[in-house]
């Protein structure tokens, strides 16, 4: 058994906390469309999860990559959490995942490359669960260890989940809590262990997908580093819509908010919050309930466009409002 050191001190973030800003990304990738191509399904356009490029009439490859430093200290499932986070790439396009190859950095002269084994078997396990093969991939030598999945899958062309698929009276689903970024940021911060927030993160958001296909539900994304907010505004906005969320309604994991309270929050939330703060209209909602709305996922639930047994309905989507993509009340 290889000795859990703390892979979380060894990174100056966690997760998927500690992806560039969300306002920073799109500036950065502003004027870098590919050329127009019927066969590009989805690409750039309005930040979905993975691209999709249509092979033939009935099949589509779904092709997305992800990547993060330890977002707990136990390097097992650190590579669990990893593989099902990029593995959701592909389920919230509505696709079924078929090949992945690894993607490790690791300081070689710093951490025992014994634990690089155990990131590398939690991935393996989790690839294995999903039924998706995992062989091969990259490593390189790096200051700080990263790890993730590039992933390949199939879809149906004309039966994806997409950002821009939404319309104004469909109902929002939310497959799984929000509050994984505060309980890591704590993870972080004391060592505490939160195995409610591990066993989320690396539950596979393969049977919500499913069932959100059979269901008839074209509109939908994950919610992941740039919190429910972020991604409920990238969906919106690229829907043409506005999007109802009742707070009351938005289901957190335990410890979450004594979390918050605590101050466990991460630079990653309040960069979120500060981006889609002009996008969002809370009257009588308070800063806190914002940043947990805010909070970095990382291989959170789905965010669906319609309503699916068994999950809670957090809101809908509305008719545009002028400056306003996000309404919470």
């Amino acid at each position: 058994m290889v000795r859990t050191m703390r892979l979380t001190q060894y990174a100056h973030g966690g997760g998927c906390a500690c992806k560039i800003p969300p306002g920073e990304l799109e500036a950065m990738m502003a004027g870098l469309q590919p050329p127009p191509s019927a066969d590009l399904l989805v690409g750039l356009d309005h930040g979905d999860d993975a691209a999709v490029v249509r092979i033939d009439a009935g099949r589509a490859l779904v092709s997305t990559v992800d990547f993060f430093t330890p977002v707990v200290d136990d390097p097992y499932d650190w590579g669990r959490i990893a593989a099902a986070n990029a593995l959701s790439d592909v389920y919230a396009m509505g696709g079924t995942p078929v090949v992945a190859v690894n993607l490790l950095a690791w300081p070689r002269d710093t951490l025992p490359l014994k634990l690089a084994t155990e990131v590398l078997r939690g991935g393996l396990d989790i690839a294995a669960t999903a039924g998706c093969h995992l062989a091969g991939g990259h490593t390189v030598d790096a200051p700080e260890p990263a790890y993730g999945l590039a992933v390949t899958g199939t879809a149906t062309p004309d039966r994806l989940l997409r950002n821009d698929a939404g319309a104004a009276g469909l109902p929002l689903t939310l497959t799984k809590p929000l509050g994984i970024g505060v309980l890591n940021n704590r993870h972080k911060a004391t060592g505490e262990l939160f195995p409610h927030a591990v066993e989320a993160m690396t539950t596979l958001n393969r049977d919500a997908a499913a069932a959100a296909l059979a269901a008839g539900i074209a509109c939908g994304t994950d919610v992941t580093g740039f919190g429910l907010l972020g991604h409920l505004h990238k969906l919106a906005r690229a829907s043409g819509v506005s999007a109802v969320v009742e707070a009351d309604a938005v289901p957190y994991l335990d410890g979450a908010r004594k979390s918050l309270a605590a101050g466990y929050v991460s630079g990653g939330t309040r960069r979120n919050l500060d981006w889609v703060h002009p996008h969002v209209h809370a009257a009588g909602v308070d800063e806190d309930e914002l940043l947990l709305l805010a909070d970095a996922q990382t291989s959170g639930g789905l965010l669906l466009a319609g309503e699916l047994p068994g999950h809670p309905v957090i809101g809908q989507l509305a008719e545009p409002r002028d400056g306003v993509s996000v309404i919470v009340r």
